[in-house]
């Protein structure tokens, strides 16, 4: 009887509890419950945080939900594929044989062979090799890519492809920037080198402070965000260029503001209209593995710095050029200058009121690789 006594003064009590709370406007809920409610919203922005910076999977060429292979192929010693063309003249006679690096959002149909006049392919005899690399087109992504990474792949294609024993390298933006880990890595394997507007890591040691500050500032502010993020919170660069609330990376928006007056001349031109062709094929696995991936190797924290190369030429046996607009909007020449300065056995060559994309003027690419070939523009 004094349990069943208890129940009905506890549902009394309770029933008295919600009254008085109804009476006065408000309900407090029971100790303990606001904690664990708390507890559990934050646990959620947690797990939503998360999601919100996980890359979604490559779809990788040639596997259930991915794109299918179409171009040759070859098998790096890691297992990995890399996709490749060559064009030219057959390489068994050809006098020069050149690996062509692309720049960022593109492929390995934007080769310099591309943008060269067929007259000069011939009278020169080139033989030029182009390849996806990592996460583009058909080339598999490579997770695990450091900055020498990059060099041992383009020696294993040339071994592959039997291009001999020495080759020459070109590339631009991007490509331009992994040319400097084929310098530092296999130097023994090149006759010649070019650097067309190549992109430049604020970050590697030996830029003065006030240098890189000025050329930092140089960039449209959303690119000096979406660069920062690159460099200092790598986990978060897809989570940055994919979100609406803030500006992302110029280069992945496609912003025109980032291009000079004479740039925005070259986009209407057939040799920059062309890209239109493949532009879903460039980014068919998805974009971290292939734009964002390449944003956290130009601008993370690399094994060397170029300004630190020694000449990979001592006794003149080859060159290294780099080609430069002195009005490039996406990479402050003032950093180009610099490292020129640092180098003095590169050969630079700085274009007045030219951009950053200075490959694509008709008549530059062929300029570009008669002076690395045979020193003569």
């Amino acid at each position: 009887m004094a349990v069943g006594v208890n129940k009905k003064v506890s549902a009394a009590s309770a029933r008295a509890h919600t009254r008085k709370a109804n009476q006065n406007g408000s309900f407090q809920l029971p100790p303990g419950v606001l904690k664990k409610l708390l507890v559990l919203s934050f646990v959620g922005i947690l797990a939503w945080a998360y999601q919100a910076i996980q890359a979604p999977p490559p779809k990788i060429p040639g596997t259930p939900g991915g794109p299918p292979i179409t171009a040759p192929r070859i098998k790096l010693r890691d297992g990995r594929n890399l996709a490749y063309k060559e064009e030219g003249v057959p390489k068994e006679s050809a006098k020069y044989k050149i690996v062509s690096v692309h720049g960022f959002d593109s492929c390995r149909h934007d080769s310099i062979a591309t943008l060269m006049s067929p007259e000069l392919v011939k009278e020169l005899g080139l033989h030029v090799v182009s390849f996806d690399r990592p996460g583009y087109g058909e080339s598999d992504p490579n997770p695990k890519r450091t900055v020498k990474s990059m060099a041992t792949d383009i020696e294993e294609l040339a071994d592959q492809l039997g291009l001999g024993s020495k080759f020459y390298v070109v590339g631009y933006s991007m490509g331009g920037e992994v040319i400097w880990s084929v310098l530092k890595y296999i130097p023994h394997r090149l006759f010649g080198a070019a650097l067309i507007s190549p992109v430049a890591n604020y970050w590697w040691t030996g830029f003065p402070a006030n240098l890189f500050k000025e050329a930092y500032n140089e960039q449209l502010l959303n690119d000096q965000w979406a660069v920062g993020v690159a460099h200092y919170l790598p986990w978060l660069t897809y989570w940055w260029n994919t979100q609406k609330w803030f500006p992302s990376s110029s280069a992945i928006s496609h912003n025109p503001d980032v291009f000079s007056t004479r740039d925005k001349e070259l986009v209407m031109e057939p040799n920059w209209q062309s890209r239109n062709a493949y532009a879903a094929y460039v980014r068919q696995q998805e974009e971290f593995e292939s734009l964002h991936r390449d944003m956290i190797f130009g601008f993370g924290t690399w094994e060397f710095s170029p300004l630190e190369l020694e000449n990979p030429f001592p006794n003149n046996e080859g060159s290294v050029h780099l080609w430069h607009g002195d009005d490039d909007h996406l990479v402050p020449v003032s950093l180009e200058r610099y490292i020129a300065h640092q180098l003095p056995w590169i050969r630079y060559h700085e274009l007045p009121g030219e951009g950053h994309l200075i490959p694509y003027a008709v008549g530059n690419a062929d300029t570009i690789i008669k002076e690395l070939l045979t020193g003569k523009k």
